[in-house]
Parts: structure tokens; sequence; C-alpha cells
């Protein structure tokens, strides 16, 4: 029983944080920049369309909390935190180093490993899930689930990587 319980309250405090995180990005909810400023920021990172990047990047964090409170149809919830903190930390935080402090990638690397350990373990006795007895196939749903956020991570950092390129080529060309 204090299995279940531990995950339960690793589950809610984890999801209820991306769900205000991913309210913020899409509805501007607590001073966030909502879904045209969010938008606007991955257009600026040059991710193209980059109206499909922000609502994804904006539904993986609100939506995989969602699922991830509610401990419903695991490993989804945790695979799109995943998703958004690997990008987070691509685009965002990896330059930086590694400390929080320091505007580095530690706190989101700590989310996701969180939610990989949650996604593989699964949402305990205290989800819907287990009311619903829904079980997906964990292992195989997950691992090809993290595939697929890398893959998706790596295309927007070549996006990313060629727009600071870019950049910086037209700002020498101009000098």
């Amino acid at each position: 029983m204090s299995f279940d319980l531990g995950l339960l309250i690793l589950r809610v405090l984890i999801g209820l944080l991306f769900i205000g995180h991913g309210g913020q990005k899409l509805f501007g909810w607590w001073s966030g920049p909502g879904l045209k400023g969010f938008t606007g920021w991955m257009a600026s990172m040059g991710l193209k369309p980059a109206s499909i990047w922000g609502i994804t990047g904006a539904l993986s964090e609100f939506g995989g909390g969602v699922l991830l409170v509610l401990g419903l149809l695991n490993p989804l919830g945790p695979l799109a935190i995943i998703g958004a903190m690997l990008m987070a930390i691509g685009l965002a935080h990896w330059a930086k180093g590694f400390w929080g402090h320091e505007g580095g990638y530690e706190y989101p690397l700590v989310l996701t490993v969180v939610s990989a350990v949650i996604g593989l373990l699964g949402p305990g006795s205290y989800s819907l899930d287990a009311l619903l007895r829904i079980v997906l196939p964990t292992t195989l749903i997950f691992w090809a689930g993290l595939v697929l956020a890398i893959i998706v991570t790596a295309i927007g950092l070549t996006m990313h990587n060629r727009q600071t390129a870019s950049s910086k080529q037209t700002a020498s060309s101009a000098n």
C-alpha cells in the first residue's frame, strides 16, 4: 500500500506542475505567454511550422500532466512529458550547463527521469487505469514512445541549429 501511495503522491505533484506549466503556454495562465506567445518563441528558435511545434509542446505538457495526475493510459502521459522535457533541455537549457541556478538542465532532467520511472512502473493502484482495468502494453509503448520522442527532439534541434547557424552567418555577412 505505501508503494502505491508514494506513486500517487509523485504522480499528482509532477502532473500538477505540468498542468500548470502547459496551462501557461496554452492559455496564458499564471502570467504565461499563451499559445500565441509560445508559438512565437518556437518560431524564433527556428522550428517550422511553429504553430505545430507550439501546440504539440504545450499539449504535451498540459495533456501529459492531466494523464499523469489521473493515472490514465500509462505510459502515454509520462512519454508526453519526457518529449517536452527533452526539447526543453535541448533548446533552452543544455548550453547553460548542468546546474539549475545557471539555467541549466538539472531540473528538467529530474522531471524527465521521474516521468520515465512512473512510465515504466505504472501508475499504481490509486489510478484510473487500475479502477477501469486499463492495461496498455507498457514496455512496448514506453520504449517505442521514447525512441519517437528522441527522433522528434533530434528533428527540432536540427531545425534550431540551422536557424542559429543561419543567424550567425547573416550577422557576419552584415559586418
